[in-house]
């Protein structure tokens, strides 16, 4: 997400093509059902130790959650651990190497791509700049994979924009606050967008710029996209919450993994609160400025000075907002840097 100056640009709403879906539910004999169904966790914890015999996981329409595997010993596996079985043909190395094929050879600013379990494809969007030899190179490296690789056009142009969700300020740029965080010392921080933290060192509460909040500690973009700010005032707990610009405030207590299909939230300083749902995790973002990869792809709306914002289920921290296509007026795809990783690299946690 750009972030802005005096004035916001909007982008021409983004438009995915239809999914196909691949596969199956495998059937079984009857038996006994497991004491519980299986957490998100859980399901994805099984599907890495089942290697290339799965595929990826997401949750149905009715919030169970789905295992793509290869073969009937691993959906017997799958049914015990309390979760849904469904055959699919290529595994995780067939999917691997596909991405592999892009990551070499399709490259190309205003690109991106993901692994969508559902239809055991990767899906490879490109944007209204994609055209001519551009388009026909990502097309080339799409056929080189055997048919894993799926195409879809999306309208508008992919780039970034730029307590939890409020405004903050450095030079002449405004992004928003992630989250509060804290070390096991207790030394406070927020978190938010490296594309942001990288314009500049000190960053203000107030435009005017009169107020400092704290200085750069830690910034990574692109190749990732998340930054550290330490608080300079160190004797006030700062709020553990995201704002939702409508009076109140949602606490933040935990952080966690997000998947395929779970319902978001994502709070920022230009367009406020927004809900969708998580369309993908692991996707490559191939920004003019540089790619970024791991990324959580959403059909939550975001536009300029919406960057770094906090992106939420409840009260469990997911993301913060890095880019995509659309805006908030016909809505649109944004992408979010994982928080887990992120609270990883800098040992810092939410409260």
């Amino acid at each position: 997400m750009r972030p802005t100056r005096s004035s916001l640009r909007r982008a021409a709403t983004a438009a995915v093509a239809g999914t196909l879906v691949v596969g199956s539910l495998l059937g079984a004999p009857a038996q006994a059902a497991p004491t519980a169904a299986a957490s998100p966790d859980a399901a994805a914890t099984l599907a890495a130790k089942l290697g290339d015999r799965a595929a990826g996981t997401y949750a149905d329409a009715s919030g169970k959650m789905v295992v793509a595997v290869t073969d009937a010993a691993a959906a017997r596996q799958v049914r015990a651990a309390g979760a849904t079985p469904k055959l699919v043909t290529r595994g995780a190395a067939q999917l691997a190497r596909a991405t592999a094929e892009l990551d070499r050879s399709a490259k190309i600013p205003g690109t991106a791509w993901w692994t969508d379990p559902a239809t055991n494809q990767v899906v490879v969007s490109y944007d209204s700049t994609v055209t001519g030899a551009k388009l026909a190179k990502v097309k080339a490296a799409a056929a080189r994979t055997d048919g894993a690789v799926r195409l879809v056009s999306e309208g508008g142009v992919l780039s970034k924009r730029i307590s939890g969700g409020q405004a903050i300020y450095t030079g002449g740029y405004r992004c928003s606050l992630g989250f509060n965080v804290r070390s096991s010392s207790g030394v406070y921080y927020f978190i938010t967008a490296g594309h942001c933290t990288n314009l500049g060192t000190n960053w203000y509460s107030n435009s005017s710029q009169t107020t400092l909040l704290g200085t750069r500690a830690g910034t990574s973009f692109p190749g990732n996209d998340y930054g550290i700010v330490k608080y300079s005032n160190q004797s006030t707990a700062q709020p553990g919450n995201v704002y939702l610009y409508n009076g109140s405030y949602q606490d933040i207590t935990t952080s966690g993994n997000a998947y395929v299909n779970q319902s978001v939230k994502r709070s920022g300083s230009t367009t406020g609160v927004h809900s969708g749902t998580v369309t993908a995790t692991g996707a490559t973002v191939n920004y003019a400025e540089g790619s970024v990869s791991g990324l959580i792809r959403t059909t939550v709306c975001a536009e300029g000075g919406d960057s770094g914002g906090s992106l939420f289920a409840g009260s469990t921290a997911l993301g913060l907002t890095s880019g995509g296509s659309g805006n908030c007026s016909s809505g649109g795809t944004t992408y979010f840097q994982p928080v887990t990783e992120v609270l990883s690299v800098y040992g810092v946690s939410v409260y």
